[in-house]
């Protein structure tokens, strides 16, 4: 049996299914006026009544919502677990899941953890006027402190979490996973399935798959906002009813969002033969330049105005199958081979502002198209990095002239010509920008690649040879042009061919230091000479 090897054969012939599911979230819950100094004086002093901020009053309020948390645990009989240094949360919620399980509960609290953390929180400090009085002042600081983790599951959310800080403002973490979510919708829907970890590996009817996608696209900021709040109606609230109708209520933003593409596979294939040639050609992704092809973002590189953050790849091995990670500024891309079933592909996101997406909950459909898109476009790349067949049709396309219509002969994009190799360098950059390019913007990278100055008549020329064979379009009404997906096929493939085989190995073959291929290359000589000289003899 062969077994497939590349990204491509696996995608297009050796997929059954695939569904794209948003996977881990980590939300923050917190109340919005109460993240600073002055929201905390107002609180002070409009709630509590009291007419000196100090952060003195709110201790009699941490230490009633700590024994209210005490007191639910025993009234409901919900376990109790003081977490010691490097003990496994999610080994603990295993443990208490599957007694939940057994017992044919469906929904309910398994057990409240409390551990000390580092946070943020806010302090009262003496400090001095002008006459020398004393005067108390309120800071932001970070302190270790009590946090209670209210392990649960939700009807239609599954297992979750929420870690509450038990000091003031009591900002809180929900932690859920959508794939799980996914699990329960389709389950209520009547859909037979399998089940994966974090996953779906099998449907009893295949036309069930397009209904399971449906679901899973429906989850939104309304579902999640409607879990918080049912959970905050069951556990200790911090804040009184009187505080809420005030309008200190929380509000959910978004710190770590995992976005999921699974593949599942016809038969089990093995993930190190699998992963080996995907991460042989593949270990380039963390360059800006190939990173920018699958985050869709433009990275500047000059020193004056250069995107921050770190760009790389990682191979991490972990018991047999490999994955492989490929680095943004703050988000991930992992990949892998998933119990020896399928191909997972996640993006994950620490920080929206990377995107340039805010964080609150309303955001997560912008973000959402962020992640499935990223997903996307890195099977895209590894497509064009697998598939050497289109090589020949690219070389030919790009090299022979074309004749117009017209009658009119347009030049071809020589291989290994300088030019024509700033061009195509130049299309992996400008496919980044949403808006396209102009004559002056393509003029001046390229100019800056070839080390001269290009004019603007020797840029219509080339965008006449692009556009004619294809490489870009004009967009209608405007001065802009946008680079066609066969554009950056074509500009990928050659560039990597000119950069990779044809430069390396001239270098190789011309350098002072001795070289396998210039022995190589030596011994082949030899031998056509030697052949030649058999066949003089013969004659």
């Amino acid at each position: 049996m062969t077994l497939p090897r590349t990204v491509s054969d696996v995608v297009s012939e050796h997929t059954v299914f695939e569904v794209e599911c948003i996977d881990r979230m980590y939300l923050n819950v917190y109340v919005p006026q109460l993240q600073y100094a002055a929201g905390l004086v107002g609180y002070v002093q409009r709630q509590l009544g009291l007419p000196v901020a100090s952060t003195a009053p709110l201790s009699k309020i941490t230490d009633a919502f700590s024994k209210q948390m005490r007191r639910f645990a025993v009234d409901q009989g919900v376990p109790w677990v003081d977490f010691v240094k490097g003990q496994r949360k999610d080994d603990i919620m295993h443990e208490r899941l599957a007694r939940f399980e057994a017992a044919g509960h469906t929904e309910g609290v398994l057990f409240i953890g409390r551990a000390q953390e580092k946070t943020s929180l806010f302090r009262t400090e003496k400090r001095r006027n002008v006459e020398g009085r004393a005067y108390p002042w309120i800071v932001k600081t970070t302190g270790m402190v009590n946090h209670f983790y209210v392990y649960a599951v939700d009807a239609d959310f599954g297992p979750f979490f929420l870690k509450f800080c038990s000091y003031f403002p009591y900002n809180a973490r929900l932690c859920i996973n959508g794939n799980e979510w996914a699990k329960r919708q389709a389950a209520k829907a009547g859909i037979g399935f399998t089940a994966l970890d974090n996953a779906f590996a099998s449907f009893d009817d295949p036309a069930d798959v397009a209904t399971v996608q449906a679901i899973c696209a429906s989850l939104g900021p309304d579902q999640i906002d409607a879990l918080l709040r049912k959970w905050l109606a069951k556990v200790p609230h911090p804040y009184s009813k009187a505080d809420r109708a005030a309008g200190y209520r929380y509000d959910i933003s978004i710190l770590q969002a995992e976005f999921s593409l699974t593949q599942m596979l016809d038969r089990p294939v093995s993930g190190r033969i699998f992963f080996e040639q995907v991460i042989r050609d593949n270990l380039d992704l963390g360059r800006p330049d190939q990173v920018g092809l699958v985050f869709n973002r433009r990275i500047h590189a000059g020193k004056k105005h250069q995107t921050p953050g770190r760009f790389r790849t990682r191979v991490i091995t972990q018991g047999v199958t490999p994955s492989l990670h490929v680095d943004y500024k703050a988000t991930t891309i992992k990949q892998y081979h998933k119990e020896g079933r399928a191909l997972r592909t996640e993006t994950t996101i620490n920080n929206t502002y990377d995107f340039d997406i805010r964080k609150r909950l309303t955001n997560l459909p912008a973000l959402c198209e962020i992640g499935f898109t990223a997903n996307r476009r890195l099977l895209d790349v590894q497509r064009l990095s697998h598939d050497p067949a289109r090589g020949q049709q690219v070389f030919t396309t790009l090299n022979d002239p074309v004749t117009t219509e017209t009658g009119a002969r347009v030049a071809g994009l020589k291989f290994a010509d300088t030019r024509a190799m700033a061009l195509l360098h130049a299309l992996l950059v400008f496919r980044l920008l949403p808006d396209g390019f102009t004559n002056r913007d393509l003029r001046d990278l390229v100019g800056q690649l070839l080390g001269t100055v290009m004019s603007a008549g020797q840029m219509t020329y080339d965008l006449r040879r692009l556009r004619v064979h294809g490489l870009i379009v004009r967009r209608a009404h405007s001065n802009h042009y946008q680079v066609t997906d066969t554009g950056i096929e074509h500009a990928l493939f050659l560039t990597r061919a000119h950069d990779r085989l044809l430069r390396t190995g001239m270098a190789q073959l011309a350098g002072p230091e001795p070289h396998p291929l210039q022995a190589a290359s030596r011994t082949y000589q030899h031998a056509l000479d030697q052949l030649t000289k058999e066949s003089g003899l013969a004659a």
